[in-house]
């Protein structure tokens, strides 16, 4: 198997896009050759612990409504391209996603990582929940399979707060400056939503190399 490491922010829309399109690929790969993990990078790791209210937030980011319009009408657009449903009118506020991150770290413990990720993506993209909350969090983990109240025990402490702030920084450090940023067999680092075709090359082309050697 080949390592696929995954940097991600589940605030991220070109994350989601990005899965989606990833996971297209390795849908119609049988036996595809991926091991996948992922990795913490948060897109705004000076956020309010309780978050900011979303379109104060993102007409900050972009210079102002049109701009921000403009940038998600965009990002609206691709997804719908991939059948992925998103619905931004009901995001109301931008959480902080330290938590977040910290309850994937534990889902990876456990081998529920996807399904936590899947569930995080699902809950703030298309159910408009708060991922921020604790309480929330700790019912996402709940349904992938996680014990709610070991969840909600840890998330009321600092457990692993700094790691997932170290991680965040060594990626920087290395080069990261935006998600998803996909890394190849620790070798090849791949940004972007990449399209599903792309994918489906990549493994072609690790397939023949396996064969080759």
């Amino acid at each position: 198997m080949i390592k696929l490491d995954i940097l991600s922010d589940p605030i991220c829309p070109w994350c989601f896009i990005g899965k989606t399109r990833l996971e297209k690929a390795l849908a119609a790969e049988e036996d595809h050759p991926f091991t996948i993990e992922w990795h913490p990078f948060q897109l705004n790791p000076d956020m309010p612990k309780d978050g900011m209210d979303r379109r104060e937030y993102l007409e900050t980011k972009f210079g102002g409504k049109e701009n921000a319009v403009r940038v998600y009408g965009q990002i609206e657009s691709a997804a719908i391209e991939d059948g992925l449903e998103i619905d931004f009118g009901a995001i109301k506020r931008t959480p902080n996603t330290i938590d977040a991150h910290r309850v994937i770290h534990w889902a990876g413990v456990e081998g529920k990582q996807n399904d936590v990720v899947n569930a995080l993506f699902k809950a703030y993209f298309q159910d408009g929940r708060d991922i921020g909350n604790a309480e929330v969090l700790s019912d996402l983990a709940d349904s992938a399979g996680m014990d709610a109240a070991v969840v909600a025990k840890l998330l009321a402490s600092d457990s692993d707060i700094a790691d997932i702030q170290n991680r965040d920084a060594h990626s920087r450090k290395m080069g990261v400056n935006s998600v998803p940023t996909f890394i190849v067999a620790n070798q090849h680092a791949v940004p972007g939503a990449q399209p599903a075709e792309m994918w489906t090359k990549v493994i072609a082309e690790l397939r023949e190399q396996a064969s080759a050697s």
